[in-house]
C-alpha cells in the first residue's frame, strides 16, 4: 500500500482534511504531519474530535512567530519526518505558512506534491495567503482545482500539467458538519441569538489586524451596525491581542457580542442562522455562499470571485461608511449556481491519486 503524508497545522487545513483523510485511508496508508501552526484549543484540537479526524502522527509544535521564521521553522521540522517517513507523495491544503512550508520540503525532497485547493488568486500580493498560493502551486505535481476559474488562472500562469477540476472537498466537509451539527450544537440557545436576529463577523487578516487605522475603521463600524442589529464577533486570540494593543477592547465589547473561537460544528451554525456575515476570511466566504447567507467581505480583493460576480459577497475593505451601508442595505442580487461542484469531490481526488503514478 502507498504511503501518503498530509501536512496540516491551521484551521482551514484541519477542514479540507476531513473528508480527504477518511477517503485517503480507503486506498492508501496515511500519515498526518501537525505543524502546530495553530495551537489553541477551539483552533486546534476540537477539529480532531468534532470532525473524526485521526489525531496527528506528528505534532512539530512550531507555534507562532513571524512569517519567515514559522515558515521556516516549519520546514525544517517538516523535512526530517519525511526524510524518516519516505512517502510516495505529500498532500497540503490549502494557503497557510504551513502549506508553503511542507510543498517545500517535499519538493526538494523529489517528493510529489499534491495541492488541494490549487488555483486560487486575489492578485493581491500583499496578502501572505497569496504569495503561499503562487509557491505553492508552481512546485506541485498534482492541483486540485476547485472551480473552473482557478483552472484557469493556473492555465494563465502557464501550468497545465497535472491540473484536475475535482471540486471543492469544503462541500464535503459542510455537508457531514452540518449533520452532525444539527444533532449536538445548541450554540444559538447558549449564547441567546434567534434565527436571522444577528450578524455574524470575524476579523483575522494580517491586512487588518495589523494595520490600527483599518482596525479601528472596522470597530466603529461593527459598533454603529450594532446599534440596528445584534453583531456577534468570535474573535481570534490574535485579533484580540490587536484589539487590546490599540486601545479599541473595551469600546468594541461594550457593544459588540465578542465571544471566544467557536468549534467548526458550531462556527456553521452560527453562520447558516445569520442574517448576514461579515468576514475577510476567505473559508466564511465560500461558506456564507454555500448556506444562502449573505457577506460583506472586508477586504479589497477576494480569491472566490464567483461568490461577487453572482451578486452573494460584496467587497468593503475596512472603510467605515461601506461596511454600515452594507450590514444595512446589501442584498443578493443573482441566483446562487453550483461554482464549487457536486459532492464527492474527496472521493474524486483519492480515485485520481490512486490512479496517478506520482
Amino acid at each position: 500500500m502507498r504511503k501518503v503524508v498530509s501536512v496540516v497545522g491551521a484551521r482551514p487545513n484541519f477542514v479540507k482534511l476531513a473528508p480527504v483523510s477518511r477517503e485517503l485511508r480507503k486506498e492508501f496508508a496515511e500519515v498526518i504531519i501537525h505543524t502546530g501552526q495553530h495551537y489553541d484549543y477551539l483552533m486546534d484540537q476540537v477539529f480532531f474530535e468534532q470532525m473524526g479526524i485521526a489525531m496527528p502522527d506528528f505534532h512539530l509544535g512550531v507555534g507562532s512567530g513571524t512569517h519567515g521564521r514559522q515558515t521556516g521553522e516549519m520546514l525544517a521540522a517538516v523535512e526530517k519526518v519525511l526524510m524518516d517517513q519516505v512517502p510516495d507523495m505529500v498532500l497540503v491544503f490549502g494557503d497557510t505558512n504551513t502549506t508553503l512550508a511542507g510543498a517545500l520540503a517535499a519538493a526538494k525532497l523529489h517528493i510529489p506534491v499534491v495541492h488541494v485547493e490549487a488555483g486560487l488568486r486575489s492578485f493581491d500580493r500583499r496578502m501572505p495567503e497569496e504569495v503561499n498560493r503562487v509557491l505553492v502551486d508552481h512546485c506541485s505535481d498534482i492541483l486540485s482545482c476547485p472551480t473552473i476559474t482557478a483552472v484557469d488562472n493556473l492555465r494563465k500562469e502557464g501550468i497545465e500539467r497535472g491540473v484536475h477540476l475535482t471540486g471543492d472537498v469544503m462541500v464535503d466537509s459542510m455537508q457531514d458538519c452540518l449533520r452532525i451539527a444539527s444533532g449536538s450544537a445548541s450554540v444559538l440557545e447558549d449564547l441567546g441569538l434567534s434565527e436571522k436576529g444577528y450578524i455574524l463577523a470575524t476579523v483575522h487578516r494580517a491586512e487588518n489586524t495589523d494595520h490600527p487605522a483599518r482596525l479601528e475603521s472596522i470597530c466603529q463600524a461593527l459598533a454603529e451596525v450594532a446599534r440596528h442589529i445584534e453583531v456577534v464577533f468570535p474573535c481570534h486570540p490574535r485579533t484580540v491581542g490587536r484589539l487590546k494593543a490599540a486601545g479599541l477592547w473595551e469600546e468594541l465589547t461594550s457593544r459588540v457580542m465578542v465571544v471566544d473561537p467557536v468549534g467548526y460544528l458550531e462556527m456553521l451554525v452560527l453562520e447558516a442562522a445569520a442574517r448576514k456575515v461579515l468576514t475577510d476570511s476567505g473559508g466564511v466566504q465560500k461558506e456564507a455562499y454555500m448556506l444562502g447567507v449573505p457577506c460583506i467581505t472586508l477586504r479589497e480583493t477576494t480569491e472566490w470571485v464567483e461568490t461577487v460576480q453572482d451578486g452573494w459577497n460584496v467587497l468593503v475593505g475596512a472603510e467605515r461608511s461601506g461596511i454600515i451601508r452594507a450590514a444595512i442595505d446589501f442584498l443578493p442580487s443573482g441566483p446562487r449556481k453550483e461554482v464549487f461542484g457536486r459532492p464527492g469531490a474527496a472521493s474524486r481526488l483519492v480515485e485520481l491519486l490512486s490512479a496517478s503514478q506520482a
